[in-house]
């Protein structure tokens, strides 16, 4: 199993669709909107690595709205 927090910045007024969009992609165990340097933060999971980072770079970044990410990936 693979993890990672994923850390958004979300354009504005797009933060509610964003978050919408997030729970409806496999393996999305948290989502949250947050005050601060970040405007969601999310908690994913996947099978493998490779997966993980598929699901990350073709799903999660690619929601209309998202600017930038920054992963921590789950080490233990």
């Amino acid at each position: 199993m693979a993890a990672a927090y994923i850390l958004m910045n979300i354009e504005a007024g797009k933060v509610g669709k964003a978050h919408t969009a997030l729970k409806g992609i496999k393996g999305m165990k948290e989502a949250h909107i947050v005050a601060g340097t970040f405007d969601i933060i999310a908690r994913v999971e996947a099978n493998s690595l490779e997966q993980l980072s598929q699901r990350i770079l073709m799903e999660i970044q690619t929601i209309s709205g998202v600017r930038s990410t920054t992963t921590a990936i789950v080490f233990q």
